[in-house]
């Protein structure tokens, strides 16, 4: 088995707090082998663990002393040692279409974002996994910010838990239905390349899939890569969630450009994974996102060659009108450029929806995430340089 990949940040702060261990994002043996540590009996500890993991999970319970099917003594040995905390919201807005937007601060004062996107048959909650980013996409607004840190495992459910706290979704009696949910679907697609952290995206979804907890099927998580090829078969394996590629473009000379981790990993190589990857983790169909550029990939010689590119692989093709953001370097495709682009996909046999934009009114669409904290932690003069202010 290859080494994974990964690249040279760390996770969490390289001083770590003194103080209590937050229970959240500790899997299961994890949170075991944490119990363990306290004192609580081995013959015990994977009985404690499912009665926690529930009153986290399942209840939504943030306090020791609320876990009632535990014993005093050992709520309050729980609380000397342990925290369960989740990251803050600083700030929450609501687009006119009911789009929210949270910016949640982490450990360090760092800063993401989480939408969540309602719609008449499901609830889609957008989660980062980095701050900032390091792949430079050029048409993409989030990745105009350097990338700072990786998320941790217990921060990037605990954008979960945010989101679920602020519809209100955690059960007030002995019994829960999942008929209609609120937050239904998760979407690895916020801030950052979910394969450059893969461990903790990992340990995150697996608190989202668990049974006795969040409970979201396989089938409803959807990590985004821009084509990290060699952790594709890993995400398959460990993972098994539904795949989405950030695509772009047909050619290798436009993708090299758009997405500049083709000039590591280029359609070739990302192409040959990706057919193996339903018959590895069963899945249905991969999503192919592909983001409308005007006059740069968005002509019926694209839609042509698009269609060979994918030949035999499962696939649906998400267009994505662009997103506009201050200083982009691109136009959105017209309505009848991405009409003609769909109708030919549709045409091939593959199914061929346009994304509806979504809280562009409070730059929540898709890549336009992009937290401010990092421009307020630049010195005086790199801001005023930037402005074109600065003292000479």
């Amino acid at each position: 088995m290859s080494a994974p990949i990964t690249q040279d940040v760390h996770t969490i702060p390289r001083k770590l707090p003194a103080g209590p261990l937050n229970l959240v994002g500790m899997t299961r043996d994890g949170m075991r082998d944490a119990l363990i540590a306290i004192g609580t009996p081995e013959k015990q500890a994977k009985m404690r663990v499912g009665q926690i993991w529930q009153w986290i999970y399942n209840w939504g319970v943030r306090d020791f002393d609320a876990m009632t099917n535990l014993s005093k003594s050992f709520r309050a040995e729980l609380a000397e040692h342990f925290v369960v905390a989740v990251p803050e919201v600083v700030t929450k807005q609501i687009s006119a279409d009911g789009t929210r937007k949270y910016l949640v601060r982490i450990a360090g004062g760092h800063e993401v974002e989480v939408v969540y996107i309602p719609e008449t048959d499901r609830g889609t909650l957008c989660i980062s996994s980095q701050v900032g980013c390091t792949l430079t996409c050029s048409f993409c607004h989030t990745g105009t910010q350097k990338l700072v840190r990786n998320l941790t495992a217990g921060e990037i459910i605990g954008q979960v838990m945010i989101a679920r706290d602020d519809l209100d979704e955690w059960p007030q009696s002995g019994t829960r239905t999942y008929e209609a949910r609120l937050l239904s679907n998760i979407v690895l697609m916020g801030m950052g390349e979910p394969l450059y952290n893969f461990e903790n995206v990992r340990d995150a979804m697996k608190i989202a899939m668990d049974p006795e907890g969040i409970q979201l099927s396989r089938r409803r998580i959807t990590l985004s890569t821009s084509g990290v090829v060699p952790e594709i078969a890993r995400t398959a394996d460990e993972i098994g969630c539904m795949l989405a590629v950030s695509f772009h473009a047909t050619t290798d000379e436009v993708r090299d450009t758009l997405v500049p981790i083709n000039k590591k990993w280029n359609i070739a190589a990302l192409l040959d994974a990706l057919r193996a990857y339903p018959s590895l983790s069963n899945s249905e169909r991969i999503t192919f996102e592909y983001v409308m550029l005007h006059g740069v990939n968005d002509s019926d010689e694209d839609a042509h060659r698009l269609m060979k590119l994918i030949e035999g692989i499962p696939a649906k093709i998400n267009l994505i009108p662009f997103n506009e953001w201050p200083g982009a370097p691109y136009k959105r495709s017209s309505n009848n450029r991405i009409r003609a682009f769909s109708d030919i996909v549709h045409a091939a046999g593959y199914a061929s929806p346009v994304r509806k934009p979504r809280g562009e009114d409070i730059m929540a669409a898709c890549g336009q995430l992009k937290s401010e904290t990092e421009r307020a932690r630049k010195s005086k003069r790199q801001i005023e340089a930037e402005a074109g202010t600065g003292q000479h």
